[in-house]
């Protein structure tokens, strides 16, 4: 399934990768296999996107929510991280991607927080596209986050003179654009905390798709319902027309 190529590419990704746990149930294996499988196709995935000219994808790998789950598919979930950084980063860097995590790293295990710094170092100058992983991240830390960060750079002014603008320059995402598209897979409609302040005008799209059975052509099916979205931002449809 071809995206023509007049179709608008989002400059931003967003995705919540829903449904590993019930893909493996169906096949009466554990949770964790499901995250398994699900964390295979993410190299596919990063570098279509890159081939098309998205310049950011954003994946919510690990949710500040997500400690709450049973201990052993927590555990599987940071062992996968730390070999999808063994294994993965090498590859990626050569194709270009740059490497960067949004989220509490601090709350991970010292080798965990180790090799992200590392991977987010080796691939800094890359430029065919960012990868962003969010992990022990939630958009409501995200805000609370950043306006302490504007009054510890700016502790001689009111919060009252905070504007949006200043704010977003401490979210986790400064320097980067709000995102275009986000996607959510495995039949849910609900964005869970996700990027709240960067998807405030993003176009939304869901699918019964589960993550690990998502692929490119999933995914060029998300690409071409928002390429055939008029986005507004607010106007009419006569004011986007001019």
């Amino acid at each position: 399934m071809p995206v023509d190529s007049f179709f608008t590419i989002p400059q931003h990704i967003a995705i919540i990768m829903d449904g590993n746990g019930r893909w493996a149930q169906k096949r009466h294996m554990p949770r964790t296999v499901g995250h398994a499988k699900g964390a295979m196709g993410v190299k596919a995935l990063v570098e279509q996107c890159a081939t098309l000219g998205v310049k950011y994808l954003t994946l919510f790998a690990f949710s500040t929510e997500n400690w709450r789950r049973p201990e052993d598919e927590v555990s599987t979930l940071m062992g996968l991280f730390v070999q999808y950084l063994e294994k993965e980063m090498g590859a990626l860097a050569t194709a270009g991607v740059r490497f960067k995590v949004i989220g509490d790293v601090a709350g991970f295990p010292p080798e965990l927080q180790t090799r992200i710094h590392a991977a987010e170092k080796f691939t800094e100058h890359n430029q065919a596209i960012t990868l962003v992983v969010a992990a022990n991240y939630g958009g409501q830390w995200d805000i609370v986050q950043a306006v302490k960060g504007w009054q510890m750079a700016n502790p001689e002014l009111n919060v009252n003179q905070l504007t949006q603008a200043q704010l977003a320059q401490h979210l986790s995402t400064a320097g980067m654009p709000d995102v275009d598209l986000l996607i959510r897979t495995g039949g849910e409609q609900r964005i869970s905390n996700f990027l709240l302040w960067q998807a405030a005008y993003a176009e939304l799209y869901f699918t019964e798709v589960l993550w690990p059975e998502f692929d490119l052509i999933e995914l060029k099916k998300a690409l071409i319902s928002y390429a055939r979205r008029m986005r507004r931002f607010g106007l009419i449809a006569e004011q986007v027309d001019k």
